[in-house]
């Protein structure tokens, strides 16, 4: 073999090594570095096929040897492989490329699931996460189906997962309306004086107020129930229960 043609084999190989370390060290480059490496080696590619080429044309023009021509041929077919190889580097670099943005697609959204959302509570603008809303209305809504007793149960958990909600006044006037009407009148009176006493300044209020006003008639108590709806129009004058508890003091009477 010539001494031209085991240079230009080394050197083919030499490429190919270089190759074959990238994919151990892929995870040390960025997008940009792997795409500069996988250009710079397509260009040594092409410029030692253009240089064998030329220095091969100008051999055989010499020797016409059999021996150049299989060192030809040989030539040829490690830079074949070589270049079947960058393809695959580049395809995998592409796949992965892929992934990774699918990936990040994925995690943002997750995340953005979870994130706190606004909304508006009792006319009040705030800040409520994915599943503190989900317990909440899970729970409304086995109130709405009638399961007074499963509902009763969603909001006292609401209530201890979620002491600082800002529906911790409707899930705790909810319960109290829960035992309510499955006739357990003294804890829904404790449930309601619960609202007044932690949650004085909310709509839900003046309307546990009320509720507890009608605790202590079913509890056969028309002082508690007087004192109860006293109270809320002594506090609440201006809101729509206090021309109730008027009414309702009248009744009393």
């Amino acid at each position: 073999m010539t001494k031209f043609a085991k240079s230009t084999i080394a050197a083919a190989f030499m490429a190919a090594f270089s190759f074959a370390s990238l994919p151990a060290h892929a995870g040390l480059f960025d997008d940009d570095e792997a795409r500069k490496a996988i250009t710079d080696l397509r260009t040594k590619v092409d410029a030692l096929q253009q240089d064998l080429n030329n220095r091969l044309g100008d051999k055989a023009d010499k020797t016409g040897t059999l021996d150049l021509i299989n060192q030809n041929e040989q030539l040829r077919q490690d830079i074949a492989k070589l270049r079947g190889e960058v393809e695959v580097l580049a395809n995998d670099l592409s796949e992965a490329q892929k992934r990774q943005k699918d990936f990040y697609i994925d995690l943002d959204t997750r995340l953005r699931a979870l994130e706190p959302r606004k909304t508006t509570v009792d006319g009040q603008e705030a800040e409520v996460d994915a599943g503190e809303q989900k317990a909440y209305e899970a729970a409304t809504q086995l109130f709405k189906d009638g399961d007074y007793k499963g509902a009763g149960a969603a909001y006292n958990d609401f209530l201890r997962r979620y002491p600082q909600s800002a529906y911790a006044a409707n899930a705790q006037y909810a319960l109290g309306n829960s035992f309510y009407v499955q006739n357990d009148y003294r804890n829904a009176l404790s449930a309601q004086q619960a609202v007044v006493k932690n949650y004085p300044n909310s709509p839900k209020a003046p309307e546990a107020l009320l509720n507890i006003a009608s605790c202590y008639v079913e509890l056969k108590d028309k002082a508690g129930a007087r004192r109860a709806l006293d109270t809320l129009i002594d506090n609440y004058p201006e809101s729509p229960s206090a021309a109730t508890a008027k009414e309702r003091l009248r009744a009393l009477k």
